[in-house]
């Protein structure tokens, strides 16, 4: 098993395969085992595990958010 790609809300990700409108540009808007990301060409919303949207990742356009670390004080 490899290891997660690092994901953020806001990152913006070219995906290999086309969506039914033809985008494949998506914004990231939740992270978790699931990922929420919104198409940029018709802003459909869709919810897709995980590891089926990394293996589908072609390229970063854009980095959003760093992941905040909670483990300092």
């Amino acid at each position: 098993m490899s290891e997660p790609i690092p994901l953020a809300i806001g990152d913006i990700v070219e995906l290999r395969k086309a969506h039914p409108c033809g985008g494949r540009v998506w914004r990231v808007l939740r992270v978790g085992l699931d990922v929420g990301a919104e198409c940029l060409t018709c802003q459909r919303y869709v919810l897709v595990p995980r590891r089926r949207f990394e293996r589908g990742i072609k390229r970063f356009i854009e980095r959003g958010l760093t992941p905040v670390d909670g483990g300092e004080r």
